[in-house]
């Protein structure tokens, strides 16, 4: 079929619609782009609650795990001192040391550590310097302080038994601070073996 053509209006139709179409065109609002003062204002108060809730919640939940990773590291030490002890069948120690070479701090074990073989019961590592493991200084604001029969040295016989240099038995506890949290123990058994424990003792 052959197809119609368009159906012209006539002109003063065609001018009718026209302007009514521009009136309908600019009865129309703009559309608005973005937010306005006032909900700019509130999500900005928002945010700042948000932010003031959120760090002191964060800087505590670092610190908490830092003082962990302290326990957990000291724990892990000794437990690699006495199955070296085990594997060499020679006594091995823990000591802590300021300078990571010879044992000896004027305060405790978050001055460093180092865990060497000490076959001839000396205290201090051989001639030779060779150290099994050393441990840098802890964490800022971290002390790590031992009872008396471990605060300055853990002793580990052939048999896997902590024992003093002059062979008495050696059980002790540390205690690892940090302040505003709850301290933490590691505890020596006479077995010789070490677990840590969490406290309700909060640290000044």
């Amino acid at each position: 079929m052959p197809r119609r053509a368009p159906i012209a209006l006539p002109a003063a139709r065609r001018g009718r619609v026209a302007r009514t179409a521009g009136r309908a065109e600019a009865g129309r609002k703009p559309h608005q782009h973005g937010a306005t003062l006032g909900e700019t204002l509130v999500g900005l108060a928002i945010a700042s609650l948000l932010v003031a809730l959120g760090v002191p919640a964060y800087g505590s939940f670092l610190a908490a795990y830092r003082l962990r990773n302290e326990a957990h590291d000291l724990a892990q030490t000794l437990m690699l001192a006495r199955s070296e002890a085990i594997k060499r069948n020679a006594r091995v120690n823990v000591c802590k040391s300021v300078d990571q070479r010879r044992c000896g701090a004027p305060a405790g074990f978050e001055a460093g550590w180092i865990v060497y073989e000490d076959p001839g019961r000396t205290g201090q590592p051989g001639a030779d310097g060779v150290l099994i493991r050393v441990r840098p200084p802890s964490a800022a604001g971290v002390t790590i302080r031992g009872n008396r029969p471990v605060a300055d040295l853990v002793s580990y016989t052939t048999w896997g038994h902590a024992r003093t240099l002059t062979g008495a038995l050696q059980i002790g506890t540390f205690t690892l601070c940090l302040s505003g949290q709850d301290a933490l123990h590691v505890v020596l058994a006479s077995t010789g073996r070490v677990r840590v424990e969490a406290t309700s003792t909060r640290c000044p």
